[in-house]
């Protein structure tokens, strides 16, 4: 039989092996030069959404997360199950508010950024042209997004662009999408 060169060449792929991965060890991950953002987690329910959002930041060597409000703190077993290990490499601290942890992150020099659909938000295909050296990213509660009063504390909002009916992504996912932008951004200015 007579295959067509894509299905050839899928079917000589192989899945890697852990070892093929260069994965870092906890102590190579906690010397690696990190990508100078910090995550702040607003009153998040889920805590698997928190476990993933830990998972995200490790995989792409963000520097920090802070969690705020009523989002729940490692160690727990229902952030663990999606964290992966994550709560054992990536830093993180507990503010009780928001605008305790804006003021932290002021104090160091970041620039921030809540990730909320509002009136003159900035799309996050623009997330190159911010121009940050450091950059914190507020995500907030998965029903009522980002409080009001953290919005007024930040320099700005980014959008994710979205086309169907729902406008509206889960953390987590929207946590991926933003970090991964920012990691891409990153890499292309170390280029």
């Amino acid at each position: 039989m007579n295959y067509s060169p894509i299905v050839n060449y899928l079917c000589t792929m192989r899945k890697l092996s852990m070892d093929e991965l260069n994965r870092k060890s906890v102590d190579e991950f906690r010397g690696a030069t990190k990508i100078p953002v910090i995550v702040v987690l607003e009153n998040i329910r889920s805590m698997h959404n928190v476990g993933s959002v830990f998972r995200t930041a490790d995989a792409f060597l963000i520097e920090s997360i802070y969690i705020t409000g009523y989002t729940a703190q490692p160690p727990r077993k229902e952030i663990d199950k999606t964290a992966l290990g994550a709560t054992e490499t990536v830093s993180w601290k507990y503010f009780k508010t928001t605008v305790e942890a804006v003021m932290c992150l002021r104090e160091q020099g970041y620039t921030i950024y809540s990730i909320e659909q509002v009136d003159k938000s900035i799309s996050l295909e623009q997330l190159q042209t911010l121009n940050f050296q450091k950059i914190a990213f507020i995500f907030g509660n998965e029903v009522t997004g980002v409080e009001e009063s953290s919005i007024a504390e930040c320099d700005g909002c980014i959008e994710i662009p979205q086309f169907g009916m729902k406008h509206s992504l889960n953390i987590s996912v929207a946590a991926g999408i933003v970090l991964w932008e920012v990691a891409r951004a990153q890499v292309h200015l170390r280029d």
